[in-house]
């Protein structure tokens, strides 16, 4: 397995520099929800997780657009994701009980990916990049955590609807990474 390279350039990249930014929003979303009393608290923690998701887009626009992708950034930026997610999820599982369905799934999918994907780098393998129904997934979790964030009175009913919704995307998110990657690991047998 080959080391990966970063140049001082790659430090200070547009895209990578807004990786940083969402890293670092995340212990400010935690604070702020953890802290909230009033609706006004509660808006603007999600109006932190929204900033978080709208540099997230721009980052991968950017690097795309202006071809600024480095290795640096095809490591920051799915683990920026992955901590605001896990932010996210976790705040919620202290002042909604059930949300710990959602945790198990994602902390499972989270550690299948991780696993299978140092297996396959071993193997001299990786998924080149998230696929499409990852992005899903991931937009669809966003939406619902910033309204259930935005909104703590919102009634029971629409917030299992949501993040019924939230975690059969999830699934069927990690089904078909797993179908992925049983895929390349044939492939190399």
């Amino acid at each position: 397995m080959k080391m990966i390279k970063i140049s001082k350039k790659d430090l200070v990249t547009i895209p990578n520099i807004l990786s940083y930014i969402r890293i670092l929003l995340v212990p400010i979303f935690v604070y702020v929800y953890l802290t909230a009393e009033t609706s006004e608290d509660y808006f603007i923690s999600a109006i932190v997780v929204l900033l978080s998701s709208l540099t997230d887009c721009f980052d991968g626009l950017i690097a795309r657009k202006c071809n600024m992708i480095t290795e640096l950034g095809k490591v920051l930026d799915p683990v920026a994701d992955k901590l605001m997610q896990a932010a996210m999820l976790l705040v919620l599982l202290i002042k909604i009980d059930w949300m710990i369905w959602i945790v198990v799934l994602f902390i499972i999918k989270e550690a299948f990916m991780f696993f299978a994907g140092l297996f396959m780098l071993k193997k001299g393998r990786k998924l080149d990049g998230a696929k499409w129904y990852g992005k899903v997934s991931t937009a669809v979790l966003y939406v619902v955590m910033i309204i259930i964030i935005a909104m703590p009175n919102i009634g029971n009913g629409i917030m299992q609807c949501l993040m019924t919704i939230s975690a059969i995307l999830l699934a069927l998110s990690f089904i078909m990474y797993a179908l992925e990657y049983v895929k390349m690991y044939r492939s190399i047998r």
